[in-house]
């Protein structure tokens, strides 16, 4: 029988942590949703990243699984609440929490989440519960202003590649660092060390949502898992489209601005002359250099590296490249 990875035997741990949190019962109408959303899929990276950061640097990482959920909860309340302002029907394949409740239900149970996720940072020793506490916050208000720009970006008519890089940076990327510094520091890293984690964790996270990027566009219908070109059918402002505006010129520009100005439009035709024009315009390449110069900038940080338990520091290695060579 083949032993288990350090990643798969933690995340078994995580998962029975998780489901035996008791978040409240009543009335269950707030609680049901904190359960529902917390059991309908989910990769569990985050909390991954901060138990393999800690298993770094100190024996049985099993020891945070209260701080790592509290990563975990904290992702998911951010969902909730997303949903709700992007009015999305279904998450993970599922029905919303404001779809299958209300909004103000969901609303509520997010807040909720937000106040479970510092009662399981509570179990943290005193004499490092402020800074665990300070690069919660810190993140916390940065998904935050990533979120208030996203939105922002859906009413302005020019978006740049800077700023558009800003907003994936604080909406997505951070907390993927902050799993880690978080790990590395309960786990009795360098400040030094819990630094280079973090900025590993910011770099590949952006890499990782211009992967996210592009797949949308030009991923495997079969294996992507849900319709390609869904961001070319919403006009959603990602790198790709950011991009093309920037690029096109001419025909090619009057094109674009055509279907992006289209009210009423065969979808599948919208998609196939957007990517053709993504094709001509080589946005493709471009969208995969840029990715690439992230996870690049990510892994030269892990260069100095001096991991105590070598053996979680190859997963977390593995358990990265593995995401970026993911077809979905």
């Amino acid at each position: 029988m083949t032993e288990k990875s350090h990643a798969t035997a933690l995340l078994d741990k995580l998962e029975v942590f998780i489901q035996n949190q008791n978040f409240g019962e009543s009335p269950k109408e707030l609680y049901e949703p904190i359960n529902y959303i917390l059991n309908i899929g989910g990769k569990r990276i985050r909390p991954l990243l901060s138990l393999l950061a800690y298993g770094m640097y100190a024996e049985n990482p099993g020891k945070i699984l209260s701080q790592a959920s509290a990563i975990e909860v904290f992702h998911n309340f951010t969902l909730m609440h997303d949903d709700i302002m992007d009015q999305a029907p279904l998450r993970r394949g599922n029905a919303t929490v404001h779809e299958k409740w209300d909004a103000n239900i969901a609303i509520l149970s997010g807040d909720v989440m937000l106040v479970k996720a510092y009662d399981l940072l509570m179990e943290t020793e005193p004499a490092l519960l402020p800074e665990i506490i300070r690069l919660f916050n810190k993140t916390a208000a940065d998904v935050c202003e990533g979120q208030q720009f996203d939105m922002n970006f859906e009413n302005q008519d020019h978006v740049n590649e800077k700023d558009y890089l800003n907003m994936i940076r604080l909406k997505t990327a951070v907390l993927l660092g902050c799993a880690l510094k978080m790990g590395a520091i309960l786990g009795g890293a360098s400040s030094d060390e819990a630094h280079r984690l973090y900025e590993f964790g910011v770099n590949v996270g952006i890499g990782f949502q211009l992967k996210d990027d592009l797949l949308d566009v030009f991923a495997d219908q079969e294996k992507f898992g849900k319709q390609v070109g869904g961001d070319i059918i919403s006009n959603k402002k990602t790198f790709l489209l950011i991009k093309a505006k920037e690029l096109a010129s001419g025909e090619i520009a009057q094109e674009l601005d055509q279907w992006i100005a289209a009210t009423e439009f065969d979808k599948e035709e919208k998609v196939n002359s957007v990517k053709a024009i993504y094709e001509k315009l080589g946005i493709r390449e471009l969208t995969e250099k840029k990715m690439n110069s992230y996870f690049d900038a990510g892994f030269e940080q892990l260069e100095n590296i001096n991991s105590k338990y070598p053996s979680y520091f190859n997963e977390l290695k593995k358990m990265t490249v593995d995401l970026i060579h993911r077809e979905k």
